[in-house]
């Protein structure tokens, strides 16, 4: 039996067997409703379910719930048996506290019973899933965004930086804009979610998007309750939020400029080989004019070596800048676990769940 891969993001967690050229089997996501245990009430249909985020900003924190969900996931979603559980790799976020990677392997062992575990960074996988070993990653999350030097295969920690900014906040002020243009439209989260994906994009440049600020043409959508909103200069301003963080509310440099920066603290020899090689990931990555507009910017950047981003092979199953760190993983997969790379049983009985620092890292 394949090892499973899981890469559980804020959003959207993705799981699946480790088949390097398909996509992830189960694609869900990562937050739950739960209807809170309460005896006073004899009948549970009438106490209101609650929202459960298991996942924060790239990090689990409620770990009750994410032992339900990956319970549902390996045992009905891919068909685990109890007793005959199988192996697991996980992806890790960039800079993962140390904690955080030991409850994990703690539950995988203790509470899924796992034969064998690995767990591997984000931006290493997701290099992987391109061919490359070595270069930079700039993976736009939900609820967070990394940008990541990886040489020959290892997260050069002093030049990667974790931004707290993700899809989520985009998403809100994406809401803030329509609520604006349409005052008189009562709009949900969901519904504000779902017009971001289909209508935001970037434009070409600064000077493009100033003149669509002065005058946009407008499209009417009707949402499912039959209501109609207008949607215009809105769909560019969550792009332009990416390369102008102060749209946010943020003193910050634009995207392409924070990975050149980043990148700087390399040692020179190696800035052509990380900029040349460089890798978009995420879900927001996949919007309508971003990777034009990130070449353009990275075009006017600081550095006299242009960011240069890598397409996936012609091979790998489609949205793998969606999917790329889950393939990365099943690449990893199918080389850690037949060459007993990977943590067992045994070493976790003997040295407990600190092991993990030493044999995945």
């Amino acid at each position: 039996m394949d090892a499973v891969v899981i890469d559980a993001g804020t959003k959207m967690l993705k799981s699946g067997f480790a088949v390097p050229d398909q996509p992830p089997s189960m694609v869900i996501p990562t937050q739950m409703q739960r209807v809170p245990a309460d005896e006073s009430f004899t009948d549970s249909s009438s106490l209101e379910s609650v929202t459960i985020d298991p996942v924060v900003r790239g990090f689990i924190r409620d770990w009750d719930a994410m032992e339900d969900l990956l319970s549902h996931v390996l045992y009905t979603g891919l068909g685990w048996e109890i007793g005959n559980e199988g192996q697991i790799l996980f992806t890790d976020p960039l800079a993962t506290p140390k904690a955080v990677r030991e409850q994990l392997v703690q539950l995988m062992f203790e509470k899924f019973n796992i034969s064998g575990f690995f767990a591997s960074e984000q931006a290493v996988l997701s290099l992987y899933a391109l061919g490359r070993i070595s270069g930079c990653t700039v993976d736009i999350g939900h609820g967070k965004m990394d940008i990541a030097s990886v040489i020959e295969g290892a997260v050069q920690h002093i030049s990667s930086r974790r931004f707290e900014i993700g899809g989520l906040d985009l998403t809100n002020l994406f809401a803030q804009e329509l609520r604006t243009s349409n005052p008189h439209v009562n709009l949900s989260i969901s519904d504000v979610e779902k017009l971001k994906e289909q209508y935001s994009c970037c434009a070409e440049d600064e000077a493009a998007y100033r003149r669509f600020q002065q005058g946009c043409p407008e499209e009417q959508h009707t949402l499912p309750d039959g209501q109609v909103i207008k949607i215009g200069k809105e769909r560019y301003t969550v792009g332009e939020a990416l390369f102008q963080p102060s749209i946010l509310g943020l003193e910050a440099h634009g995207i392409a400029e924070q990975l050149v920066r980043c990148i700087s603290t390399v040692s020179t020899e190696n800035h052509r080989q990380l900029l040349e090689n460089t890798v978009l990931c995420g879900g927001t990555a996949c919007m309508t004019g971003f990777e034009d507009r990130f070449q353009k910017e990275a075009a006017l950047s600081s550095s006299a070596i242009r960011p240069c981003l890598v397409k996936a092979p012609e091979y790998m199953p489609d949205n793998v800048t969606r999917h790329s760190a889950w393939v990365g993983g099943a690449i990893l997969a199918k080389v850690v676990f037949p060459q007993n790379q990977h943590l067992t049983k045994a070493d976790y009985d003997e040295h407990g769940p600190s092991v993990i620092h030493r044999k995945c890292f």
